[in-house]
């Protein structure tokens, strides 16, 4: 199983669609989708600021958010299935779908997960792909991934000093099993006969969680 996190940076932008074309084409229920925030979560914030709600509150706004942009994405490409639990997501899964998960539900069934604006989509990514034993977890972003893409990986603390990775994901990520990767919006092409590690390997930045 893959977790790929598609930031919601992406939508208006050409790439999106072609990272959804691929994933249905050839997730084959093995890939799970994670939605970002985009500017549905910018609008929460906004309404936290008219409304002077607690941060508890907008967190679970904000989860509303990603849901939103999950069902975007699945209007967007018929192929794509959403999931809101375990269930139904091995549901999607048995049935070789390409899956939009839209975290609202299981996230706050979960009452260690901190409800405030540290966590953000990055860190329930990650969260996800250790409740689903996945070996892969690629975060996708639009900010430019050239000044790393000469090492061989990258320390979880430069990432988040960097504001490329949230400060809560270290929390979520140290620990696990699965190996974190960051790609940019353009690297969709990686995948365009499939979903291999070794096109991964060649040019997703590898991030470091044993160095922190």
């Amino acid at each position: 199983m893959w977790v790929v996190k598609i930031g919601g940076s992406l939508l208006g932008e050409p790439e999106l669609a072609s990272w959804l074309e691929n994933l249905v084409k050839f997730s084959d229920g093995k890939i799970v989708i994670v939605p970002g925030g985009g500017i549905f979560a910018d609008t929460v914030r906004e309404a936290q600021q008219l409304s002077n709600i607690n941060d508890c509150a907008a967190h679970e706004l904000a989860l509303l958010a990603m849901d939103q942009f999950g069902l975007l994405m699945a209007g967007m490409n018929a192929g794509l299935a959403t999931a809101s639990s375990e269930l139904e997501i091995a549901e999607r899964g048995w049935q070789h779908r390409a899956i939009v998960w839209l975290p609202s539900k299981m996230v706050l069934a979960d009452d260690t997960i901190p409800r405030n604006w540290q966590v953000t989509s990055d860190s329930l990514s990650a969260w996800l792909a250790n409740k689903l034993g996945a070996e892969q977890l690629i975060l996708v972003k639009s900010k430019p991934l050239t000044s790393y893409q000469n090492a061989l990986s990258t320390p979880l603390q430069t990432l988040v000093e960097d504001n490329l990775i949230d400060s809560q994901f270290v929390e979520f990520a140290t620990g696990q099993n699965y190996q974190t990767w960051l790609l940019n919006k353009a690297d969709y092409h990686l995948f365009e006969q499939g979903f291999d590690l070794h096109k991964l390997e060649e040019k997703g930045l590898f991030v470091n969680i044993l160095c922190n």
